[in-house]
């Protein structure tokens, strides 16, 4: 059973803007950790692909955070939600702290998908219940 449904589409125009303003300041806002280190990786080589991969990241958690129904506020933050990819390269949500413990206790799994072109990326987010869960498996009061 859904649980919510988010997408967003970004546009790299104003992340580059945003970077040249703030400088790595603005991806550490944004970024996990890992996903700092990915995006340092790829900007040394490829600034482009560095500023998509940020606008990618951002507009997944923007997904989410409309999927779950809270915008970015607590337990909701950027650094909280991580974007990785499996070893096929299939986009993963990896969850941490506060939000991650939210997440368990209502049951709920997510999928997500990204993709970018020169100016825009977009996402798309489904959150739902774990088979089993969500209110249709509780009984009548």
């Amino acid at each position: 059973m859904i649980y919510g449904i988010g997408t967003d589409i970004c546009d790299v125009r104003r992340i580059r803007e945003s970077v040249q303003r703030h400088g790595e300041r603005f991806a550490r806002k944004v970024l996990s950790d890992a996903e700092l280190r990915t995006w340092q990786a790829r900007s040394a080589r490829w600034p482009e692909r560095g500023l998509r991969y940020l606008a990618t990241r951002f507009s997944a958690k923007e997904s989410f955070s409309k999927a779950i129904g809270m915008g970015m506020r607590m337990p909701m933050t950027w650094r909280l939600c991580e974007i990785a990819n499996e070893a096929s390269g299939k986009p993963v949500i990896v969850l941490h702290g506060e939000l991650k413990d939210w997440f368990e206790a209502h049951q709920l799994q997510a999928h997500i998908t990204v993709t970018d072109e020169t100016d825009y990326a977009a996402s798309f987010c489904v959150v739902e219940y774990r088979s089993g869960t969500g209110p249709a498996a509780q009984p009548p009061v």
